[in-house]
This record gives structure tokens, C-alpha cells and sequence, in this order.
């Protein structure tokens, strides 16, 4: 093997499966009175990502919690080659977001809540099929996977309806199962059990504990507002504010930081948001 290729190999080996780096991301504010009817749209000065700087390790399961409007859904957006950073960088598996984008899909799953993505007129087998391929399974591979995965997200019954007809509930659950389809390296979730119910949340979060994160090894970055899913399930957890990281740390070190009992209350600290502004965060 020539040196470059060792060196170009050895460059994307490392200890961390993501690491951001002063990402930023603004957005175009919609210009309001008689300038609108010139100009719709000003110069990009929203920031709804500023300045983070975040390392995910291999095998590492990472929480983002903050109050709606604190950058996490678009910083998962990036991670996933969805926008592009307006400054900084972001590194999956040892490929940049904005410079190989199909590299860095080929390593990761992403799951963004509502937003499925599914074709409404082919049934959850069909749809499974497409993506997996697209994911470069086989068929005989796929044959097996689909309904183990199927059975254990009770969606045995919706594999042969079209999705058009299918609950929300029940489109969330397929949505998920098509994340972790293809065992990737990183997985990336936005409120993973908004939709599900109280077993169905329970039942995914074992799933995502044994078989994800233990068994495969694989790197989760998600978003959620149910702290007792972020405790069992995060190793560390990041907290945003405003666009902004404002404190990083296990959720044992989170609550000696604050000085308080729960991770609820260590947040509200921590942000300054009180009890009711937690509260609805965690109903939107």
C-alpha cells in the first residue's frame, strides 16, 4: 500500500465517531412592513446553531436537551448532510458534512421525528426494501432483517399496507426501524419516542440500550425532552441554550454541578428556564 493511502486511512481513524468543531448555522429572519414586498428575506442573522464544539466517541450515546428553539434539531440536520454549517465543521466517522456528504450517509442512520420521508403508496415492506437497498443490503439479507425488526417493533401487521393508511404512531415505529435497518455506525435521533406510546417508548429504549448501543457498538446522538429516556440512555448529556453549549457532562456531574437533586431541576438551573418552561417543552 502506498504511504498517502496509509496516511490518508490512518487520518480517519480516531477515537470519536462525530466531532463538531465552533459549528455554526444562521438563517435568513423574514423582513417584516414595506421591505418585504422588495425583499422577502434578509441577510442570514438567525443563529440556531453557535459556536458548539462536540466530540461523540465510538460506542458513546449522547443526549441534546434544551427547550424548543435551542439548535438541537438543527444541529442533528447538519450532522446528517440535511443543511449546510455556515461556519466551523463537523466530522462523522472521519468524513466532513460539507466536503463528502454521501460518504458520511453511507455511515450513519437518522430518524427526524415527523419528517419520514416515506412513499405514501407503497406498503412498509416496499418502502423498507428501497431504503435498504439504497443502504446496499441484499435481498436475502433484507428477507431475514425486515421481519426480526418487524416483530420486534410490532409492525408485523403494517409490513403489507400501504403507509398512506398507517397511524402516525405506527409510521414513527416503521421510521425507526428503517434508522437502525442497516446496523450503522452512528445513529442519529430527534425525539425518538414522541409518538409512541408508553410500552411502545419502553420497548424501543431496551431495543436501542441492548442491541444498538451494547450489543453493535454503535455511536447515538439524540434529542429528547423525556428525562427518564435521556438518563437511561445517555452516557453523557449536552445541554443547549439559545443556539449555544452551555454545559456537557454525565447526568450524575450535571446534577453535582447545579447542585441539585434531579436532572430536571439541574437543567432548570443550569438555564436559567423554570419549571414551567420545562414542562412545556417536554408536551410540545
Amino acid at each position: 500500500m502506498f504511504s498517502a493511502e496509509r496516511q490518508a486511512i490512518k487520518s480517519r481513524v480516531s477515537d470519536s465517531a462525530i466531532t463538531i468543531d465552533s459549528l455554526d448555522k444562521s438563517f435568513p429572519q423574514a423582513q417584516s412592513g414595506w421591505r418585504a414586498f422588495l425583499q422577502p428575506f434578509s441577510a442570514p442573522t438567525l443563529e440556531a446553531v453557535r459556536g458548539i464544539s462536540l466530540q461523540v466517541k465510538q460506542g458513546e450515546a449522547v443526549a441534546l436537551l434544551g427547550v424548543n428553539g435551542a439548535g438541537k434539531s438543527t444541529l442533528l440536520r447538519i450532522l446528517a448532510t440535511l443543511l449546510l454549517p455556515s461556519g466551523g465543521s463537523a466530522v462523522v466517522c472521519g468524513f466532513d458534512v460539507a466536503k463528502e456528504p454521501e460518504a458520511v450517509r453511507s455511515q450513519l442512520g437518522y430518524h427526524a421525528g415527523s419528517d419520514t420521508g416515506f412513499y405514501a403508496r407503497l406498503t412498509g415492506k416496499e418502502n423498507l426494501r428501497f431504503f435498504g437497498r439504497l443502504n446496499h443490503l441484499s435481498d436475502s439479507l433484507l428477507r431475514t432483517r425486515i421481519p426480526a425488526l418487524a416483530k420486534l417493533f410490532e409492525l408485523e401487521d403494517a409490513l403489507g399496507n400501504q403507509v398512506r393508511t398507517l397511524s402516525s404512531g405506527t409510521v414513527q415505529r416503521l421510521s425507526l426501524l428503517r434508522a437502525v435497518l442497516h446496523q450503522p455506525k452512528v445513529l442519529l435521533l430527534d425525539e425518538p419516542t414522541r409518538s409512541l406510546d408508553a410500552l411502545g417508548a419502553a420497548d424501543f429504549r431496551r431495543f436501542l440500550k441492548k442491541e444498538v448501543l451494547q450489543k453493535q457498538g454503535t455511536s447515538l446522538l439524540f434529542a429528547s425532552h423525556t428525562l427518564p429516556e435521556i438518563e437511561y440512555l445517555a452516557d453523557r448529556v449536552a445541554i443547549l441554550k439559545d443556539g449555544e453549549l452551555v454545559a456537557l457532562g454525565t447526568p450524575q456531574e450535571l446534577k453535582d454541578k447545579s447542585g441539585r437533586a434531579t436532572l430536571e431541576e439541574a437543567f432548570a438551573a443550569i438555564t436559567g428556564h423554570g419549571p414551567r418552561l420545562l414542562e412545556e417543552a417536554a408536551s410540545s
